[in-house]
């Protein structure tokens, strides 16, 4: 009873319990994310009006009904081409040491996710007339107006920005509606809301395979030119040339406990009908069946990846390759 009658030694304890919450669930997490994930190629910093339309965007509410998340459902595949990475918010960083800059992935989407909508409605003329009155080009929009964001004026001049708004939604202005900076501003962060393309379907090219991968599997000895040039084409985009991947978007195949495994089953499996290695990377499409590759060309491939970049893993033949392609086939 002593100890809950010292208010010095409840207050303390109180507080070292809340400092250490705080590091292991907030500090910590925060430091390993950034130590984790990289900018994604491609990334390019906001200009000045982006930032400013960002701040545009939090204060008139947008964040209320809106996100920003694409998640790995099949409901979400209208909103971008991939499940969002948290690769993608790398480049959020604090705005000075007091104060933290919202990502903006929301919670609830009472609108629709915005993720990418600078590529899915790139039209300026469409935002700013949304802005003006969602009703006008979206008949059944709960969305509020944001009519303060625009002026009258009886003409417009130089550098000024008209929107063409319908007579039914003019409300009784005779004059000219022009954007204001704050619209345009606002206007600037939509359209930079673009998704980083990461990867493509494989294109099959029979001209650089045909009569250079053996039936025996000589494709597959290391350094040879069919297991490189495969390899650039299926999964180099995303693994990259040195084979040390993107930080939080795909795994390193440089030092990869997969890639070198004796048991080449789980990795092979893995060509051919892809991964969802969720939360740390993003989703691996099935590279080996969407591109109609042969045991013989797995067989290059990872006969390259195994021998490359220091890896050192045993040479995995044609037959070996072939009966574990099999059995993913019949499912097994």
């Amino acid at each position: 009873m002593d100890y809950f009658n010292n208010h010095k030694r409840l207050y303390l304890t109180a507080l070292s319990l809340f400092l250490f919450l705080t590091i292991m669930v907030a500090i910590r997490p925060a430091l390993t994310n950034q130590k984790n994930n990289g900018l994604l190629p491609g990334y390019e910093l906001p200009s000045d009006d982006e930032v400013a339309g960002k701040a545009l965007y939090i204060s008139n509410g947008c964040v209320a009904c809106h996100t920003q998340q694409v998640r790995n459902v099949a409901m979400d595949q209208t909103w971008g081409s991939r499940p969002g990475l948290p690769a993608d918010y790398a480049g959020i960083h604090r705005e000075d040491f007091w104060r933290n800059t919202a990502t903006l992935m929301g919670t609830e989407r009472t609108g629709p996710d915005l993720t990418d909508i600078g590529n899915r409605q790139p039209s300026k003329d469409w935002h700013l007339l949304h802005l003006y009155q969602p009703r006008a080009v979206v008949k059944e929009s709960i969305m509020p107006a944001f009519p303060w964001l625009f002026t009258e004026k009886d003409r417009v001049e130089r550098g000024d920005t008209e929107i063409q708004v319908p007579e039914a939604f003019r409300n009784g202005i005779k004059g000219k509606i022009i954007a204001t900076k704050e619209a345009l501003q606002l206007l600037a962060y939509i359209k930079s809301l673009k998704q980083i393309k990461l990867y493509e379907k494989p294109v099959k090219v029979d001209f650089l395979y045909k009569g250079k991968i053996s039936a025996k599997g000589a494709a597959a000895d290391a350094g040879s030119d069919e297991g490189q040039v495969l390899y650039a084409t299926n999964c180099q985009s995303c693994h990259q040339s040195n084979g040390e991947g993107l930080k939080g978007a795909f795994p390193p195949l440089k030092g990869s406990p997969i890639v070198l495994n004796d048991n080449p089953e789980l990795y092979i499996n893995i060509i051919m009908k892809g991964y969802d290695a969720r939360e740390e990377y993003g989703v691996m499409p099935p590279v080996g069946t969407n591109a109609n590759l042969t045991a013989e060309q797995v067989t290059a491939i990872i006969g390259h990846e195994r021998s490359s970049w220091g890896n050192k893993g045993r040479k995995i033949s044609v037959a070996e390759v072939r009966k574990i392609m099999d059995l993913v086939k019949a499912g097994k």
